[in-house]
């Protein structure tokens, strides 16, 4: 949720921090100043090359032209929702010294500080700056400290704000040398999409970058590191650089490693090479009406059954049945609905049963939740000769634990024992299982902002919660279509909102998948990009389906961006994907609806 300003919780707080800042200002009246020898330790305090040294949360940072202090440039962070555009930059200082730290602001509750100076950390403030106002503070080091981080931030819901002419004075510190090359970079045994990597420590590392034919994929603080989201049968060429705050390495020798043969369900099913994925009305009924299994079009290569529910949230237990004559007269017979099936399937179609829905809240909140939920799926799969799964958990369904802030390695029961589940039911059925997920935005690309509630708490502990779902199961992963509807405004990889409805969401939204991104702004966690034949989009079939229903031609434009980099507008991709695997729709029966507008016009793009 947006704060519109301080709460009111706060109000105390501000007072006293007021005469405390006043109290701040009357010692540093009567401070020395600094020594002729001191020096401004700050990097790029003017902007004048860009964010360089700087590192902004959830890309809150720009550099503007106008207003600016002195120059031709200035900063303007953005806060938003519950990120409060921190800008930020490491500095090496003198242990037991004294050191000024000034800046030029602009704008309403802007904050100046510095934090780990191994005494007491320091911030100063303005409630309201509409010129550019000076804002001052001093500290003293502890006797062993040799870096501190110096800041600016705003405020939860206020607009932007500027910064400009940042300066930290005082004695410098020992200077930091760039780490040594990292040495003895080797592969280890790949799967069909991955390549695990290991290398030696290097002198003065705090941290390493991984390159991919020349382009770094991801950035990691340990020794190892696995590429993901390679295409199988594939030679690779690695590299590695180590990083501290003076800058990068040079990077390692090159490394090779090929990708075995496909041989899991991320990549081995038998789909065409451009799939329409769509959703079928099979329990229930609404003002789309009921479709029959046997009166699907042969346009749609996966079928997925909505929705199995649970007999209770926690219960794992789910259940799946035929909408009620009651409520559908056309209804088919169990033996018609399974006999259709089989047909489709023997056409090359997969139909898979669909978990969760808006209405169907799953939280497999103990083992022996993930212990039913996997008996009774395999007992619907195998009851209906079923080709697999999807999983469309909504609501509350999937949310992160205070303190589980790693994707890579989550710690919520409910995510932990979700994963757990879906690896078991892969096991059992085998290669040719079909997982596909269709998360909401929110779950997902929110993620690139927010994670989990945060490192200080207050956020939406949903936020980017199915991340560590979708990439521990990567390598069994058929298809991601996220949902690009139902959506709020969403920031891009351009630090940009893009809001649901025309073809620059659908760009922005699915180049995010494909490059992949540092999860909360974070550049050690970075999310690596899946494979296009991994990617469909997610659109509503029609404008009574759900919000966000986006035009044919709109739909057109999207594609051709994303496979041919044409029509794309003001939106850079980071790539060309003509092996984007295709699209899916809520849902077949709102497109039989709308006179099969929507299988329509995919059959006309793909030529099916």
């Amino acid at each position: 949720m947006e704060r519109t300003g301080p709460p009111a919780r706060m109000t105390g707080i501000l007072a006293a921090f007021s005469t405390a800042l006043l109290a701040v200002g009357g010692l540093a009246a009567t401070a020395p100043g600094a020594a002729a020898a001191d020096a401004d330790l700050a990097r790029n305090g003017t902007f004048e090359s860009g964010l360089s040294g700087w590192n902004c949360t959830g890309g809150s940072g720009a550099v503007v032209s106008t207003p600016v202090h002195a120059g031709s440039s200035a900063l303007k962070a953005t806060p938003a929702g519950q990120d409060n555009a921190k800008c930020s930059q490491a500095v090496t200082v003198r242990p037991g010294s004294t050191y000024t730290l000034s800046a030029w602001v602009q704008g309403s509750y802007v904050y100046l500080g510095a934090e780990g100076t191994g005494t007491t950390d320091v911030s100063t403030w303005t409630q309201s700056a509409p010129g550019w106002q000076r804002l001052t503070t001093t500290f003293t080091t502890g006797p062993s400290t040799t870096s501190v981080t110096v800041y600016t931030h705003g405020w939860y819901g206020t607009p932007a704000y500027y910064a400009d002419d940042l300066t930290l004075v005082g004695p410098g510190g020992d200077p930091v040398v760039l780490p040594a090359t990292p040495a003895g970079l080797k592969a280890g045994t790949p799967t069909s999409s991955s390549v695990p990597l290991s290398w030696t420590a290097a002198t003065g590392a705090t941290g390493y970058n991984v390159y991919r034919g020349g382009t770094k994929v991801l950035s990691t603080t340990g020794t190892s590191a696995t590429v993901t989201g390679l295409t199988a049968s594939t030679a690779y060429s690695f590299q590695v650089s180590a990083t501290n705050e003076a800058g990068e390495s040079a990077k390692s020798a090159a490394v090779s490693a090929t990708t075995t043969a496909g041989g899991g369900g991320g990549g081995s099913t038998d789909l065409p090479a451009h799939a329409l994925v769509g959703y079928l009305h099979s329990s229930f009924a609404n003002g789309s009406g009921y479709t029959r299994m046997a009166d699907v079009p042969d346009s749609w290569d996966v079928i997925d059954l909505a929705f199995g529910e649970p007999t209770s949230v926690t219960s794992g237990d789910i259940r799946f049945s035929l909408c009620p004559v009651a409520e559908c007269p056309n209804v088919e017979s169990a033996a018609e609905f399974k006999a259709a099936i089989k047909a489709k399937q023997a056409a090359g179609k997969k139909v898979l049963i669909s978990i969760g829905g808006a209405n169907g809240q799953v939280q497999l909140a103990t083992t022996a939740a993930r212990d039913t939920f996997v008996s009774s799926v395999s007992k619907i799969i195998d009851e209906y000769g079923l080709d697999g799964l999807d999983i469309d958990f909504e609501g509350h369904s999937l949310s992160l634990n205070t303190g589980d802030t790693d994707f890579r390695n989550p710690t919520t029961p409910v995510v932990v024992n979700l994963i757990s589940a879906v690896k078991t039911l892969k096991a059992k059925y085998g290669a040719k299982f079909v997982l596909t997920m269709a998360p909401e935005t929110f779950f997902v690309q929110l993620g690139y902002q927010y994670y989990g509630s945060g490192p200080w708490g207050g956020q939406d502990p949903r936020a980017g919660a199915y991340l560590p779902v979708i990439h521990a199961l990567r390598d069994d992963l058929t298809l991601l279509h996220v949902q690009d509807y139902n959506s709020g405004s969403i920031m891009g990889l351009d630090n940009q909102y893009h809001s649901m409805g025309g073809a620059d969401f659908h760009i922005a939204m699915t180049d995010m998948m494909l490059t992949g991104f540092p999860v909360a702004g974070d550049q050690t966690k970075i999310f690596p990009g899946l494979r296009p034949d991994q990617i469909a989009i997610g659109l509503p079939a029609s404008t009574q389906a759900g919000n966000g229903h986006t035009s044919p031609a709109e739909v057109t434009k999207a594609l051709n961006c994303l496979t041919k980099k044409t029509d794309c507008g003001s939106y850079a991709t980071h790539g060309t994907w003509p092996g984007l695997r295709g699209l899916m729709t809520w849902s077949v029966n709102w497109d039989r609806f709308n006179n099969w507008e929507f299988s329509r016009n995919f059959d006309a793009y793909f030529g099916g």
